[in-house]
């Protein structure tokens, strides 16, 4: 695949495919767009079949499954892009990434199971814009007892 693809050139090459846009479980939107950024609300991971990965990560899942599960909220972030602007095309470059992973206290893998959700972007923007500033942070429980829960703010292009 050639450097200069376009996201959604890159989406297709890889052959991924986007569990359906997440419908809002609260008060909130998906995804808002202010100036030229595009910030999207925590996500959790969303399976095609509308199933979400749950369990704690460190007693129900490993690190490898938790990030797994990262990752699939990655492809759910990805499918609120493209609901709400029509195209990965109009996404300039990740900027923030911020990912709650449900864990056991004694965890410390955090890192490495967000990893899961920012190779993703890295696939699909590059190693210069795919990749921005990050927290991964432990949780004692997540909605639903989901596995990992991600936020994540994009520039426009």
């Amino acid at each position: 695949m050639h450097a200069s693809a376009s996201p959604h050139a890159r989406l297709t090459a890889l052959g991924l495919v986007l569990p359906p846009a997440p419908k809002p479980a609260g008060v909130y939107k998906p995804c808002l767009v202010v100036g030229q950024h595009v910030y999207v609300s925590g996500h959790g991971p969303l399976r095609n079949d509308g199933t979400m990965i749950s369990g704690r990560v460190g007693a129900d899942l490993d690190t490898a499954a938790g990030k797994a599960a990262a990752r699939q909220v990655g492809l759910a972030i990805l499918s609120t892009l493209v609901a709400g602007l029509g195209s990965l095309d109009r996404v300039a470059r990740v900027v923030k990434v911020l990912g709650l992973v449900n864990a056991t206290p004694e965890f410390a893998e955090q890192p490495l199971v967000i990893n899961g959700c920012s190779e993703l972007f890295v696939e699909i923007w590059g190693p210069d814009h795919g990749v921005g500033v990050r927290s991964a942070v432990g949780a004692g429980s997540l909605p639903g007892n989901i596995a990992v829960e991600i936020e994540a703010l994009f520039e426009l292009a």
